[in-house]
């Protein structure tokens, strides 16, 4: 898949207390790519800059073939938008709103909104302001969703959410992206939404990209070794693995965890005298926070 709907190049941005820094990110067409940062790590002013809400101090921006923010009009006519804290019109209903964005885009989709409603359990005739946080959030969704666009950027969508508004946001988001041409963005904490929709990932952390790249190869290469270490041994220092090198007095169990996952390194670590209790996959979580941690602390071997 060569065909990009964003890409951002060497972007930079510079406020009093943060830094953006060299960004490099591409968004295939017809992906779906997880962003995943911890608060303040630089994953709203990204996306403001990738919707030309804020105008970057160095790099290059393009979004569906539009030089951002100059030609940002032509962009936004084909891209949407949903954020967990986005306000509408409180004293508006659900229907005016419907009935504003399609005067505005062509693209609406009437029997796609309608078909939205239903799923979400949203009434057309009821006002923003009686609606709760999960609904409002399945609003403003439906708003994005009607409108067919070919980009969807996502700022925490699911925050706040309980587990079955929650299952039926990440429903419609997968059934809007089988149309193999639509692209999202999707940013988020929680990293158990985002691994089950997404396909590419991307770690921001402190206004860096720290690891990019295809989901399913991404966790493929992460593994956590249990080991059992005899007194005094020493833990072969592999490359790409994280964890103590030397066994703790008293304890024969020693963790280890590489991000370059080989079945050699189970004949080097028992070559040491050392037996492999197992092996186990890491979640998403546990690979976004050991990778942070390892390039904060420089652990990385």
């Amino acid at each position: 898949m060569t065909d990009l709907a964003a890409r951002l190049e060497g972007v930079g941005k510079s406020y009093p207390h943060f830094i953006l820094k060299d960004l490099n990110l591409e968004l295939p067409t017809g992906s779906v790519t997880g962003f995943i940062g911890r608060n303040g790590a630089g994953k709203s002013t990204t996306i403001r800059i990738l919707m030309g809400l804020v105008h970057h101090d160095r790099g290059s921006v393009t979004v569906l073939g539009q030089a951002m923010p100059m030609r940002q009009a032509a962009a936004k006519r084909d891209m949407g938008f949903v954020s967990e804290d986005m306000r509408l019109y409180k004293a508006a209903t659900l229907a005016w709103h419907m009935e504003f964005i399609q005067s505005v885009f062509p693209t609406w989709d009437q029997a796609y909104a309608d078909t939205l409603m239903k799923r979400f359990d949203l009434q057309a005739a009821h006002p923003i302001k009686g609606l709760s946080h999960g609904q409002r959030v399945k609003a403003a969704l439906l708003l994005a969703l009607a409108r067919r666009p070919k980009l969807l950027v996502l700022d925490e969508p699911t925050t706040g959410l309980d587990p079955v508004a929650r299952h039926e946001v990440l429903a419609a988001l997968m059934e809007a992206i089988a149309d193999e041409s639509r692209t999202i963005l999707f940013s988020s904490q929680n990293t158990l939404d985002v691994e089950q929709i997404s396909d590419q990932i991307t770690f921001i952390d402190k206004g860096r990209i720290v690891e990019s790249g295809n989901k399913e190869e991404f966790l493929d290469r992460w593994r956590r070794f249990r080991l059992d270490v005899p007194r005094g041994a020493s833990v072969p220092v592999l490359p790409g693995t994280m964890g103590p090198g030397v066994n703790p007095p008293g304890s024969r169990l020693n963790v280890v965890v590489t991000n370059r996952f080989e079945m050699s390194m189970v004949a080097a670590y028992q070559a040491a005298g050392i037996t492999v209790q197992a092996i186990e996959p890491l979640t998403l979580e546990e690979i976004f926070v050991t990778t942070v941690m390892s390039k904060k602390e420089g652990a990385t071997q």
